[in-house]
């Protein structure tokens, strides 16, 4: 069997590696550059940024240093194109509609896990690998995705839009690893990112202010936020698109009544909701439509069932009835408390341990009217 594992330059992809390496597969290792620091310019081809997003280069050297080190051939493909197309221009929509969208949902949909396994398979390779914490397990009904060993790090919640029949293409070393192993068995070969800096945030964007990145692509437009009970205006938002539901950090407005929260947003408008209610009934939610569901399940269940949900990532799982419309929509009722839910987040379901599928937060419902009809309804009247 002929493995090809993405190696990011990271030390997850890296151990992945290794431990593939030590049963004997037959491995090669690609770095998949997939955004072009150019897009970083304005139409004039003038730079938006004063440095660029992504210290891509970087990754791919550190990348290489690892192949090297373990003496693995190193392969290097661009798909720029398909993740401009597929992702970014997906990701831009989603907030020009006032909706909160996974990046890094629709890039393993899209790219890793579609365009990367194409490129393998159009190689001679078998199977592709990752770094992801993840498992992937097979009996009598198929092949299933589940939770990670390491709880903290399970990253199924990204993956629950891979397409069903790629999880039989793909292999997660560290499905079974702890993390805190990982960094361990780094250090005892000496890689020289051993101690490197695990990535957080969207590759485009990276250590960098997300408003901010966002305003290259999507103009501010300033407006009013409002405290959703008493009608007073408390701040001028920067742009509403640019705030997610329960979004705390960020809001700048001072005061002894806060913390604040961002509950709802009216781009017709160009206004912006907040409560200092963490019981506000916006900051939770009853009922929960989802569309364009991915299943990830050889045998789908019918009707109605019990399972549970997770709608935002590092989110507690919550209890859920879910009720199938069609194949691809959803209506899950909401049996404990759930936090914030988002418009345009992800909703994942799982149970005992193994994912079901997920699809994008479409409509969110407070004693049946959705997030636009309850502020109609109640503004400015608690």
């Amino acid at each position: 069997m002929k493995v090809l594992l993405g190696l990011s330059g990271g030390v997850d992809s890296a151990i992945a590696a290794w431990l593939l390496q030590k049963q004997g597969v037959d491995l090669s290792c690609c770095y998949m550059r997939n955004w072009d620091s150019l897009a970083n310019q304005d139409t004039l081809g003038n730079p938006t940024l004063n440095e660029e997003i992504c210290p891509q280069e970087q990754d791919y050297l550190d990348a290489k240093s690892v192949a090297d080190q373990l003496g693995l051939p190193l392969l290097r493909m661009d798909f720029i194109k398909e993740y401009w197309d597929e992702v970014f221009q997906r990701f831009l929509k989603e907030y020009e509609a006032g909706r909160t969208p996974n990046p890094d949902v629709l890039c393993n949909k899209y790219i890793k896990f579609d365009a990367f396994v194409r490129f393998a398979q159009s190689h001679g390779f078998d199977t592709i690998a990752t770094g992801h914490y993840a498992r992937i397990q097979s009996d009598e009904n198929g092949v299933g995705l589940y939770c990670a060993l390491d709880v903290s790090k399970d990253q199924t919640y990204f993956l629950s839009q891979v397409p069903y029949g790629a999880l039989s293409k793909c292999l997660f070393p560290l499905g079974d690893v702890d993390k805190k192993q990982v960094r361990l068995w780094a250090g005892e070969l000496a890689l020289k990112i051993a101690k490197k800096k695990d990535s957080t945030g969207i590759c485009f964007i990276g250590e960098r202010n997300f408003r901010e990145f966002l305003k290259n692509y999507l103009p501010a437009k300033a407006g009013q936020v409002i405290d959703i009970e008493s009608g007073a205006v408390l701040q001028e938002h920067q742009g509403v698109m640019y705030y997610t539901i329960g979004q705390r950090r960020g809001l700048d407005i001072g005061g002894s009544l806060g913390p604040w929260y961002v509950c709802g947003k009216s781009l017709e408008k160009n206004e912006l909701y907040v409560t200092n209610r963490l019981s506000h009934p916006l900051l939770s939610g009853e009922k929960v439509v989802v569309e364009d569901f991915n299943w990830l399940l050889s045998k789908r269940p019918q009707g109605v069932f019990d399972c549970e949900a997770k709608f935002r990532y590092r989110q507690k799982n919550v209890a859920v009835k879910a009720e199938i419309s069609d194949k691809a929509t959803l209506h899950l009722t909401v049996k404990s408390a759930s936090g914030a839910i988002a418009e345009g987040q992800q909703a994942v379901l799982y149970k005992d341990g193994q994912v079901l599928g997920g699809g994008v937060i479409a409509k969110v419902y407070f004693n049946h009217l959705d997030r636009d009809q309850w502020i109609e309804e109640h503004l400015y009247h608690g």
